[in-house]
């Protein structure tokens, strides 16, 4: 048996706008806009992607799952993914070496220093 990943499902109060700051944040495109899911991917045929699916009820609790970005200047990421609309999260992580942020619908990301050598 052979899988492929396809893509990350993401509940959102709004999916079209958390999938579209998703989609700056990431410098990625979009691929689909129905009422009912909003996908975003790296490229056109390139996959996996995030899919932006509407739900009723709020988010309350921290997520299960997240994604972990390293980015190559990571103090400079953190500043411009602020400036889009994220901001910092506690989800007690206390002291690390990565920077926990929330999207616009509060869904927790890290944003990693540089890999150890």
């Amino acid at each position: 048996m052979t899988l492929e990943w396809e893509q990350v499902v993401v509940d959102a109060a709004d999916p079209a706008a958390l999938g579209r700051w998703w989609a700056e944040a990431l410098g990625w495109v979009v691929v689909g806009d129905l009422p009912d899911e909003f996908e975003i991917r790296p490229e056109k045929d390139r996959l996996p992607g995030l899919v932006f699916v509407p739900v009723p009820e709020s988010k309350t609790v921290k997520n299960r799952l997240h994604l972990d970005f390293r980015p190559d200047d990571r103090e400079a990421e953190v500043a411009r993914l602020l400036a889009l609309g994220a901001r910092h999260a506690d989800v007690g992580q206390g002291e690390q070496p990565w920077v926990t942020l929330a999207d616009p619908e509060d869904n927790e990301f890290c944003v990693l220093g540089p890999r150890r050598g």
